[in-house]
């Protein structure tokens, strides 16, 4: 049930990105793209070939929908679909990194052991019983991403400023019936509050079998909610759909036996499995490399000295969702070391609205973006009616203000830097302004 469930979101979602021509934008016009820190040489395929592994992801959706060469289908979106989010960090969202992690843990499960072609190929495949790993795994999962979520709100922005639900709640005065409810200040708060004690908590009631009912309503009521106020996607139905997982095998059993009857399948499982041999030792191992990675990835913040919100060092992969509310302004000068002329870049000359809404926010990508300039303005001429310039390994430096959940914007990064000579790597970055209260 969950590989048709989850095969149906999987088609759903890249249908749609490619009809709200989101290829086009953010994979085929960028003429830039910030690389992961290690995934640089990863690349969009040139022009409209960068069509192909969308394609590609429709089709192995539809096949992992459909059961039919299931495990290659699972593995062949798992690629694709991560090539796709390794090209360019500015399109980052957590529910991308939690689509390409579960579809992984599907190429591990053997999800097409009945109501699949597969198992009307080759019916010795058909089980009635399965190891608790392969389903205790994507319940792990989906815990990782509500429990860090629910720890992660547990900050004096979120819980004492109701900060940036106060900003976001005030762009929908004019919702009907309840706008002016969603301008008031305890609204912000309650939701808030509501959101952080529903992260931490709500996996332990839909593990109770006595709460379960109750506490999936609330999946239903909290999950529609931020979809109808917030534009998060299709993120909130990923979740909904996904946590049914939790339900027990009567509950499963019942949805798969009245499929089986629409469509005339037999119930009967032709072989049964009484005695399930021991996983074997790799597949242990294999687990618990895996857990331990889902548990620590999201706590490697803790490395690092400084405001996590501001510095944005080790925020991705934590599950942070919706926690913060930046906005920057990043000005590059790029200036000949022997003449001391400088040049002021016009930043929408190499990036879309989009990188340049996420770069002037993000260290990391600011010190790409300058490192790409240096490459750019490196051999250039430059003339005016008095005289002509020739930059030779010329310096880049940033002048970069941001404000982080409504507050005044700060110095970010100082002009006095060259930021070509800049590491990027993954160690504390000393040269951002420290954070003021």
């Amino acid at each position: 049930m969950f590989r048709i469930i989850f095969g149906a979101m999987l088609l759903f979602s890249s249908v749609r990105f490619i009809a709200k021509g989101w290829v086009n934008t953010q994979y085929i016009e960028p003429q830039f793209y910030f690389g992961y820190l290690g995934f640089e040489w990863i690349k969009p395929l040139p022009g409209n070939l960068m069509y192909i592994p969308f394609v590609l992801m429709v089709l192995a959706a539809l096949f992992i929908l459909l059961g039919f060469m299931y495990r290659y289908s699972a593995f062949v979106f798992f690629i694709c679909f991560t090539y796709v989010e390794l090209i360019d960090k500015s399109n980052y969202l957590n529910h991308y990194y939690f689509l390409s992690l579960m579809s992984f843990l599907m190429v591990l499960v053997p999800a097409n052991r009945d109501f699949s072609i597969d198992a009307k190929l080759f019916p010795k495949i058909r089980r009635e019983v399965t190891y608790a790993w392969h389903t205790g795994i994507l319940k792990f999962q989906l815990a990782v991403v509500y429990i860090f979520a629910g720890i992660a709100k547990i900050n004096s922005d979120w819980l004492f400023e109701a900060q940036p639900l106060k900003i976001w709640l005030q762009a929908h005065h004019n919702v009907p019936f309840v706008g002016s409810l969603l301008q008031e200040e305890w609204t912000a708060y309650f939701f808030s509050w509501m959101g952080c004690v529903y992260d931490l908590f709500i996996v332990f009631f839909l593990l109770n079998k006595k709460t379960r009912p109750i506490a999936y309503l609330a999946v239903i009521f909290f999950h529609v909610i931020t979809w109808l106020l917030f534009p998060i996607g299709v993120f909130p139905w990923v979740m909904i759909f996904s946590t049914t997982i939790f339900f027990g095998t009567k509950f499963h059993q019942q949805l798969l036996n009245g499929l089986k009857s629409l469509f005339k399948w037999s119930k009967k499982i032709p072989e049964k499995v009484k005695n399930m041999p021991s996983p074997k030792p790799y597949v242990r191992y294999g687990l618990i490399i895996y857990i331990a990675f889902q548990i620590l990835v999201p706590l490697r913040f803790l490395a690092y000295p400084g405001n996590l919100y501001w510095n944005e060092e080790g925020f991705r992969f934590s599950w942070r969702v919706m926690l913060m509310h930046k906005e920057g302004n990043a000005t590059f000068y790029v200036t000949d070391k022997s003449t001391g002329r400088t040049i002021e870049v016009d930043n929408t000359d190499f990036l879309t609205v989009r990188q340049e809404d996420q770069m002037a926010t993000q260290p990391d990508m600011i010190l790409q973006f300058a490192k790409m300039l240096k490459e750019e303005y490196d051999g250039k001429t430059f003339s005016n009616h008095k005289q002509s310039i020739t930059l030779h390994d010329p310096a880049v430096h940033a002048e970069v203000f941001v404000t982080l959940n409504g507050r005044s914007s700060q110095l970010f990064i100082d002009k006095k830097h060259d930021l070509t000579t800049l590491p990027y790597n993954l160690k504390h970055r000393e040269w951002i302004v420290p954070f003021e209260k």
